[in-house]
This record gives C-alpha cells, sequence and structure tokens, in this order.
C-alpha cells in the first residue's frame, strides 16, 4: 500500500439500469472515393475517433474524479461537517474515519496479500414506513402548532420531499470515494487485479456496488502504472435474491425464532426504557417551543432522525436546521440509543443476533484458506459451490461484498471482533470509550465499511490477519493478538469455532425462541 494520495474530482455517476453503450459501428463512406483514398479516410477517421475517445475520457475521469470543493463529505477522511454532533447519529451519520490507537499502515517489512471489504450501502432517504411516520409528523407540527419562531421557524415553511429506501446523491458519491479509498489503499494488489463483488439484492445496496467499482475503476485508470489488462470493466456483480426463503449471508431472513419469536423484541424493549429517560426534556422543551403542537416520545426521535436524513439529501451533504434543535449532549443520548437498537436488535445483546452472521463468516473462512465454504445456515450453496460466483484461492485476492447495517452488525458479532464491550445499559448512557470502540456510529454508519487483510511479514512464519473497521484497527480480541493487533491466520480461524459449529442455528426452527438473560430487565 502507498501512502500517496492522489487528486481527484468526484461527481455521482448515475447507475446505468440499461445496457452497457456498444461501440459504433464501422462508417461507410462514398462508392467513388478512391482505394487509396478510402485508406487514408479510414485510417484519419480511426485516429480522430481515437483522440476524441481520449479527450472525452480524460474530461470525463476529470469531472467525476474529483470531490466538490464545497461538499462536506471528503475520500479520506469521510463526513467532517460538524463533527461534534455528526459523528452522533448512530447508523445513520454518513461514514467518517475513526480515530485508531493502532496505526492502519502496512507494518514496515509487511505486505499485504488478501483483501475483503464488507460495506454497508450509501446514505439513503428514510425506509417507507419510516418516510410516512416523518411526514405525518410534519404535517402534525404545521396544522396545530400555533407560534414557530428562533431555530423552529424554517418549520413553517418546510416541505417533506424526503423519498422511500433508495440511495440520494450524496450516498451514491459516498460509495464512489470507498471505491478510490479501497484502490489506493491495497494498490499494489489492485493494480494487477479486479474485486470479485457480489451484493445483496435491494436496489440501493446493489448501486452502491455499482458506484463502488466506479471509484476503483477511475481511480485505477488514473494509476498509470496499473495493469490495463487487469480491468476488465464493468466488473461483473454477483447479486444475491433477498425474496422470501432466500439464503443470503448478506441479508438476513431465514431464522423464524430470530425474525418473529422472542428474540425479535428484544431490541424494542431496550430502545423504549432509554427513549422514556432521555427524551422527557427535549419534549419538553420542543412543546414550549411550539405550543399546541404536543408531540410524543416517537416523535421526538423522528425529529431528531430528520436531522441526518435531511443532511444526507443534500447532495453536498449540508447539515440541516433540525440539527440545531437539539444539544451536543442530546446527540450523544441519541447516538446510545441507536447503539442499543444494533447491539440487542442483532449484536451479542441478542442470543440469536450472532448467528445471523455466521454464513458470512464461513465465506471469509474459505475465502482465507483457499478450502471451500463448510456451512449450513444461510449460505448461498448453488453460488458458493461454483468458482464462478464464488472464486476461491491464491489467484484471486480482492473481495468486495455489499450488505445492510443489521447484517453487519450480525456478522462483526459472529467474528468476535466487540467482545470485550459489556452487556449495555438501558438505563445509563456508556461511552464509546466505555464500550470499548462499540457504537452505532463507528461500526455501521452509510458507506461504513471493514476491511479483513491478511498479510506476510519478514521474520514471521506463516500469515497474519488484521481486521480495520471504518478506519480503526480493531484488536483481535479471541486470538491472541500481538501489539499491532493481528493474529495468526491459523489462531484467528480456530478462534471462529462459534461460526464453524454454526451458531445457534438449531434455535432457530426449534417454535419456543430462546430466553433473554440480563441483569437488567428489559
Amino acid at each position: 500500500m502507498r501512502s500517496r494520495k492522489r487528486e481527484y474530482i468526484y461527481e455521482p455517476v448515475a447507475a446505468d439500469d440499461g445496457p452497457f453503450l456498444e461501440r459504433g459501428q464501422a462508417r461507410r463512406f462514398p462508392n467513388h472515393v478512391p482505394i487509396k483514398r478510402r485508406r487514408n479516410l479510414v485510417v484519419m477517421s480511426i485516429v480522430a475517433v481515437l483522440l476524441l475517445i481520449g479527450l472525452l475520457f480524460t474530461y470525463f475521469v476529470s469531472a467525476i474524479l474529483v470531490t466538490n470543493s464545497s461538499s462536506c463529505d471528503t475520500i479520506y477522511q469521510g463526513y467532517q461537517c460538524q463533527p461534534l454532533i455528526s459523528h452522533f447519529w448512530g447508523q445513520y451519520s454518513p461514514f467518517f474515519t475513526i480515530p485508531s490507537e493502532i496505526p492502519t499502515t502496512v507494518p514496515d517489512g509487511c505486505q499485504i496479500t488478501f483483501a475483503q471489504i464488507l460495506s454497508r450501502h450509501g446514505a439513503r432517504d428514510p425506509t417507507a414506513s419510516k418516510t410516512a411516520s416523518y411526514n405525518a409528523t410534519i404535517q402534525k407540527i404545521q396544522s396545530t402548532a400555533r407560534n414557530f419562531s428562533g431555530d423552529y421557524a424554517f418549520l413553517a415553511d418546510y416541505v417533506y420531499t424526503l423519498g422511500a429506501d433508495q440511495l440520494t446523491l450524496f450516498g451514491e458519491q459516498q460509495m464512489i470515494n470507498s471505491g478510490i479509498s479501497f484502490y489506493e489503499r491495497y494498490e499494489d494488489l489492485a493494480k494487477q487485479s479486479m474485486p470479485f463483488v457480489r451484493s445483496s439484492g435491494e436496489t440501493r445496496v446493489v448501486v452502491s456496488a455499482q458506484n463502488f467499482t466506479q471509484g476503483f475503476h477511475l481511480a485505477k485508470v488514473a494509476d498509470k502504472a496499473s495493469d490495463p489488462r487487469a480491468d476488465n470493466y464493468p466488473y461483473p456483480i454477483v447479486v444475491i435474491s433477498e425474496d422470501a426463503g432466500s439464503n443470503n449471508t448478506l441479508s438476513h431472513g431465514l431464522c423464524s425464532n430470530f425474525e418473529n419469536g422472542y428474540d425479535s423484541k428484544i431490541s424494542s424493549r431496550a430502545l423504549s426504557i432509554w427513549a422514556g429517560i432521555f427524551t422527557p426534556e427535549i419534549m419538553k422543551r420542543i412543546n414550549l417551543n411550539l405550543p399546541g403542537a404536543n408531540i410524543s416520545t416517537l416523535e421526538t426521535i423522528s425529529l431528531m432522525d430528520l436531522c441526518p436524513f435531511n443532511t444526507v439529501a443534500s447532495p453536498t451533504g449540508q447539515v440541516s436546521p433540525f440539527c440545531a434543535l437539539f444539544t451536543e449532549q442530546e446527540w450523544h443520548a441519541y447516538d446510545y440509543y441507536q447503539s442499543l437498537g444494533k447491539y440487542y436488535g442483532y449484536g451479542s445483546g441478542n442470543p440469536l443476533g450472532p448467528t445471523q452472521g455466521v454464513g458470512f463468516t464461513n465465506e471469509l473462512i474459505a475465502r482465507m484458506t483457499g478450502k471451500p465454504v463448510d456451512d449450513h445456515t444461510s449460505v448461498n450453496h448453488t453460488l458458493d459451490d461454483s468458482q464462478t460466483t464464488f472464486p476461491i484461492g491464491s489467484e484471486q485476492t480482492l473481495y468486495a461484498d455489499f450488505s445492510h447495517d443489521n447484517d453487519m452488525t450480525a456478522i462483526f458479532s459472529a467474528l468476535g471482533l466487540y467482545n470485550a464491550t459489556a452487556p449495555l445499559s438501558n438505563t445509563s448512557i456508556a461511552s464509546v470509550a466505555a464500550a470499548n470502540g462499540y457504537s452505532a456510529s463507528w461500526t455501521v454508519p452509510f458507506a461504513a465499511r471493514a476491511y479483513f487483510e491478511k498479510m506476510t511479514c519478514s521474520g514471521i512464519e506463516g500469515e497474519l490477519v488484521r481486521v480495520i473497521v471504518n478506519d480503526r484497527v480493531v484488536p483481535l480480541q479471541t486470538c491472541g493478538a500481538d501489539s499491532l493487533g493481528r493474529c495468526t491466520l491459523g489462531r484467528f480461524i480456530d478462534s471462529l469455532s462459534f461460526a464453524a459449529g454454526g451458531g445457534d442455528w438449531g434455535m432457530c426452527f426449534d417454535g419456543g425462541g430462546t430466553v433473554f438473560v440480563s441483569s437488567e430487565k428489559l
């Protein structure tokens, strides 16, 4: 990996839903043109076309490969506008670089031999149910509040324009930036090869994968040392269906007791308790400033949600006026609210949460060891048993998978990345430091990315494994990590016995669910 950074201007490139453009057909020349002259014209035409293509491509690259200087988002640092609040929006925070106690650079004497990115999709509009709820909250306020003044004045004329479920332009740009970062971080591998790309089937995830590959490709084109023969763009993307009953390691849905049983309600109970603690003073202040609105606890949280969603609806990520309605301390409480939702919904706080990440973990084992996938949970063996749709071996060194925040939370738990995090209290806030690096904004923001690396180092026998989540080295806690957070490949694989054994998959279909045991009543 090289430390130098290129300067780019990047604009979002819309995903092409139709076929890729075919090459133009040969020109027909008038029959009366002499053969020699006809040949000269053909040559001149070819040269002219090539020059035009070169000029257009240069313009295209320069137009796409540079960040808008007015944008709050950057290729190398992520979102950096008003970080004292924007880095505390839970899973609705745009990706930002997390401070790392351990250097993320390649250690001296070492060489990266394998890199896998697991990425969340880019920033999106609210889900369909949430966008309806948010719109209803705005309509209620505008129809009942008797006065709009101060920081609340904008609400009088605010028009709800958020869509549902799809990527925003800001989110597309995030993924282009992510592709650039991935290329430059693993340039020594990337200039000689292409990533093998998979995506879960939701449209916003597929479009995120497409934008990532655009960024990767454009960075590769800008690298004069790259091998053009190793760039068969557009790159194939294996899309895994999210239809009901589909085996998909990038999107949960098969484990009945997790989806519909007792365990499916653990998160909502934790959220309800914490919301009842941190929202009353906020609700009181808002109702005082919007007399007659009489907003509820859930509507208070909806107004907080509208801060990040309106922010990422701006192509440049301009901070929304909704954000100024709340204090820094209140945003910390909100971030913790979202962290509780992930931890008790899909993480270690849910008895069946980590099991939802077992399938991907077993795929990672297969890729790192070059052995066939051994899994009986959510793996799609029709895909994974084929070298075409799941290549393994030394010839494939780069992988890129695209998923959702909930699934990434489950995968991190199956891998044991945050085993040092004590159970999160639902009655008092735990800072990210107290939670040993765990929070929703630190783990699964919009366009989150986790890197799984293998490296060889002089003087050390065998390969080492390192994991980096949103630019923070996460010390591997279950396999005796060294001072740089790494384990040997063998010890890392051995530490994943939970996943190798199928997790608690057998408890998914017994009809009874599981019993949650906690020191605090949920």
